[in-house]
């Protein structure tokens, strides 16, 4: 019987290559404008040159206006009829993620994307950036600065804010990307969908929670090594933008710290790959990986009980130590399995199973006890690197048992109708 590889309640279905639809545009590339009189025409010209010599299916750009008090209406209103792959959308409030949530939202490409107006980045990294999305192997994609291959011309002053800026997001939120502020950006429709409700920024820090939140999320993020080209005439105030954006650093640190983003929806199912569908065959679904997920976890916490077990020794009996170091390595092994292994994110139920997490506990700590005891009876004065080799033997034996536990009866796969606290 082939192993079910269905998505969770609310998750995403498996990546798959997108049908272009006839008639209908493959790729919507959206030109984010405020006040952008003169620059406006060059620039849609230009991009629509490139995607009609380059790009193979069919295409539209979308001008998202920002509020503008000059002329641009006007200009991209008269490039929406000239052109025909050309729209125009007026909001009335500045912002470019609100211009890039409202016309993400409203459009039925299956691919969407942006740059920035005055087209920094060279349009020949347009395919590789939007092809993997295209294919099924990527949920997002970036272009990149700072990667080794990129040549990239500007300042001192903006060099040493963007990578500043991208140091700060990998010590403070684990960010593996390496440019977030490369107005160069593309993402799959059904991955918006689901990720752009959680995304609260309206402004420059959009892109940053966007991606954010996708890599949390577990969703794969392509990066193309671009080229880039100064715009002298940029109108982005540095010092705004950057206090804006340590206030969106702080906020999601903190919403990801409390587990309060609903990330378990964007998850991918396990067997994107068709070889993983056959690879292990009759394995109930995601066990392979968790089993992957509750070693790893398993070897830490060990570690980190034998740390502990060796600490308290100094000073307490081994049945003292044993229990202390077992119970702390505990809440620690029960927190890291419930969101690393199991994939249960949010608040929903952390107390009630770190409660029979503490059962399952309880029987390790009968087994290692009855260890330590059966080996106190054997031996009056036994060697220190006895007691570990036996509790190691006794640990790996509830490891197993403890597995077991949290599979079956701590972290269940839901079945039938999901409730709320099994979406959440």
């Amino acid at each position: 019987m082939p192993t079910d590889t269905s998505p969770g309640p609310g998750a995403l279905p498996a990546r798959v290559h997108l049908a272009p639809v006839p008639g209908e545009p493959v790729l919507d590339a959206v030109i984010p404008v405020f006040n952008e009189e003169k620059d406006l025409g060059p620039c849609v010209h230009r991009l629509h040159e490139h995607l009609t010599k380059t790009f193979p299916y069919p295409f539209r750009i979308t001008i998202a206006d920002n509020a503008s008090t000059d002329r641009t209406p006007d200009v991209a209103a008269v490039l929406a009829t000239a052109v025909e792959e050309v729209r125009s959308i007026r909001l009335e409030e500045k912002g470019r993620g609100r211009a890039l949530r409202t016309v993400w939202s409203r459009s039925e490409a299956p691919v969407l994307a942006y740059m920035d107006v005055d087209l920094s980045t060279d349009l020949n990294a347009l395919l590789p950036l939007v092809a993997p999305l295209i294919s099924g192997h990527s949920d997002l994609a970036i272009g990149t600065r700072l990667a080794r291959s990129s040549r990239v011309v500007r300042g001192a002053k903006r060099e040493f804010v963007s990578r500043a800026y991208n140091l700060l997001l990998r010590s403070s939120l684990a960010a593996r990307f390496t440019d977030a502020q490369c107005g160069f950006k593309a993402i799959r429709r059904d991955v918006a969908e689901r990720l752009l409700p959680l995304v609260e920024d309206s402004g420059w820090f959009f892109d940053t929670e966007l991606l954010v939140l996708a890599e949390r999320a577990g969703l794969r993020i392509h990066e193309v090594p671009v080229d880039w080209v100064d715009d002298p005439d940029s109108t982005v105030h540095i010092a705004r933008t950057a206090a804006e954006d340590l206030k969106g650093v702080w906020r999601v640190g903190r919403a990801l710290a409390v587990g309060a983003l609903p990330l378990d929806r964007l998850a991918r199912p396990f067997g994107d790959d068709p070889r993983d569908r056959t690879a292990l065959p009759g394995v109930p679904r995601g066990l392979a990986r968790q089993l992957l997920g509750f070693c790893a976890v398993g070897l830490l916490s060990t570690l980190l009980y034998l740390a502990l077990y060796s600490a308290f020794r100094t000073t307490t009996g081994p049945q003292v130590a044993n229990a202390a170091a077992l119970l702390l390595s505990a809440v620690a092994n029960t927190a890291a399995n419930r969101r690393l292994t199991f994939g249960v994110r949010g608040r929903a139920r952390a107390v009630r199973h770190q409660a029979q997490g503490l059962v399952v506990f309880a029987i390790g700590l009968t087994l290692t006890s009855g260890s330590l005891a059966a080996l106190g009876a054997a031996a009056a004065e036994p060697a220190h690197s006895t007691e570990l080799a036996v509790l190691i033997t006794a640990n790996l034996a509830a490891t197993v048992l403890r597995f077991l536990l949290f599979r079956a009866w701590v972290f269940p796969e839901p079945h039938g109708n999901p409730t709320k606290d099994d979406i959440r």
